[in-house]
């Protein structure tokens, strides 16, 4: 018996023009270390919900992997979160997230993603995205998909714009204590998904859709 069998998911893979998504493998680890700790934002704010871009390089790399390690525990049929490490060509640029709670009833997913600074403003975000969402409605069968981005951070909120989302409310957050910051909440219903001029390809998806509770 191999890996993959004990652990379907990490049969999984999306392939778009140029990048490959897969869920994040301890192999892949140290290309995530590396990509976070060569910078992803300005020091100045953070651009996520919970800073853990703010923890000393020593400490970064052994979160990030207890990190990832905690999604595993918590993969369940109907309620996930899985974590894709973002490969262009021999490197990994960064990580793109695909989450649902009650996903039988709700058919909903939620994305979250960073980009190692190196590689952003160059459509990764935007390409990464929007084959993560073409795997999402087309795969996984999900009717909705909702995001969030601090109301300063254009970038992001321009690929949700870009790709169809319409804002869904403002609420406020402070991932840093003492800074408070109003955050948008953005949700794309399948049928407005813009989608790209590509298609993507996905390996490996019916035993991983077995382990996340979802029939055809």
């Amino acid at each position: 018996m191999d890996l993959q069998s004990i652990w379907p998911l990490f049969g999984l893979s999306i392939e778009t023009p140029r990048l490959r998504l897969r869920p994040v493998r301890d192999e892949d680890l140290p290309g995530l270390v590396d990509a976070a700790l060569s910078g992803v934002h300005e020091p100045e704010r953070t651009p996520f919900g919970f800073p853990w871009t703010d923890a000393p390089e020593d400490e970064l790399p052994s979160n990030m992997a207890r990190f990832h390690w905690s999604l595993r525990n918590r993969v369940a049929p109907h309620d996930w979160t899985v974590a894709f490490a973002v490969h262009e060509g021999e490197r990994i640029i960064g990580a793109q997230d695909l989450a649902a709670y009650g996903f039988s009833d709700r058919r909903t997913v939620n994305t979250g993603s960073w980009l190692t600074r190196s590689a952003q403003g160059q459509g990764f975000g935007t390409e990464m995205r929007a084959g993560l969402l073409s795997f999402a409605f087309d795969t996984l069968g999900a009717e909705w998909a909702e995001s969030s981005a601090a109301t300063w951070n254009e970038a992001s909120l321009r690929v949700s714009s870009k790709l169809g989302y319409r804002p869904n409310g403002v609420t406020r957050v402070s991932p840093r204590a003492g800074e408070p910051v109003d955050e948008q909440r953005v949700r794309l219903r399948r049928a407005d998904f813009v989608r790209p001029d590509w298609a993507i390809t996905v390996r490996g998806q019916g035993p991983a859709l077995r382990q996340l509770g979802i029939t055809a």
